[in-house]
C-alpha cells in the first residue's frame, strides 16, 4: 500500500546523497520559508546533504480565533506551557517519522539524518528525535519548548541536540527554551544551548553556529 507522505519541498545535493536533513517550518508558514537554508548553511558539497523542507497540515488554530493556517499542532492559550495538543503533536511526531524512514529506505543511515526545525516545527523536531532515537544522529531546535516534559522520553543514548533561542523572543520567551535545555539534560540528551541577542527569529550567528554543529555530526568520512 502506497505511503501518504507530508508534501516537502526537496532540495537534492549536487553530489551524492550521503545525508539528509529534515527542516520543519513554524506556525502559518510553509516549506518554502527555510528554503534558502539549503545555501546559507554553505555546507561542503561532499557532505551530500539532501533537504527535506515539508509543509504542515492546515487545521483551525484556537489563539488566532479558529483561523485556518498550515501548524503541525494547535495552540489553545498564548501562555504556550498550557493546554499542550498532545494529539495533534503525536499526529505531526509521527508524520515526520515517515520522512525519516523513507530517508532510511533510500540507503542513507540513521545517524546522517537531522531532524530540525523553528518554533513549532522545533517542538515537532524534538518530539520526533526523542521518540526514535534510533533513526536519527540528532535534532536541531530553533526559538522553541518542549511541549509535553513528562511525556518526553529519556535519552537511551546522549542523542545531540542543538537549541538556539534569541533573548528578546516575545513570542516563545527564552525561559521557555531554558527549561526545554534543562528537561533535555536531565533526561539524557547531550544539548548545545545557544542564546542570541534577537527577537522570534533566526540570525547569521545562529546559522554559523548550526553550521559548525553539523560539521561535527556528518563528517566527511
Amino acid at each position: 500500500m502506497k505511503e501518504d507522505f507530508l508534501p516537502a519541498i526537496i532540495i537534492e545535493p549536487k553530489g551524492r546523497h550521503r545525508a539528509s536533513i529534515i527542516w520543519l517550518h513554524g506556525l502559518g508558514a510553509d516549506g518554502h520559508d527555510f528554503e534558502p537554508i539549503a545555501t546559507e548553511l554553505k555546507l561542503p558539497e561532499s557532505l551530500g546533504v539532501r533537504f527535506v523542507l515539508p509543509n504542515a497540515p492546515e487545521r483551525p488554530v484556537t489563539v488566532n480565533g479558529g483561523y485556518i493556517m498550515r501548524a503541525w499542532y494547535d495552540i489553545a492559550a498564548a501562555d504556550l506551557s498550557r493546554f499542550p495538543d498532545e494529539a495533534g503533536i503525536r499526529e505531526s511526531q509521527a508524520a515526520v517519522a515517515q520522512l525519516v524512514v523513507r530517508e532510511i529506505a533510500a540507503g542513507i543511515p540513521a545517524e546522517r539524518i537531522i531532524v530540525a526545525g523553528f518554533s513549532q516545527g522545533g517542538v515537532i523536531a524534538l518530539e520526533t528525535a526523542a521518540h526514535h532515537q534510533d533513526r536519527v544522529g540528532g535534532a536541531i531546535a530553533l526559538s522553541c519548548y518542549v511541549a509535553a516534559p513528562l511525556a518526553l522520553p529519556s535519552a537511551g543514548r546522549p542523542l545531540p541536540v542543538f537549541l538556539g533561542h534569541g533573548n528578546a523572543d516575545d513570542i516563545v520567551p527564552q525561559a521557555l527554551g531554558l527549561a526545554a535545555r534543562a528537561t533535555l539534560e536531565a533526561k539524557g540528551y547531550a544539548v548545545e544551548w545557544h542564546s542570541y541577542p534577537m527577537p522570534h527569529s533566526v540570525c547569521w550567528e545562529e546559522m554559523a553556529d548550526i553550521r559548525n554543529w553539523l560539521l561535527q555530526r556528518l563528517p566527511e568520512n
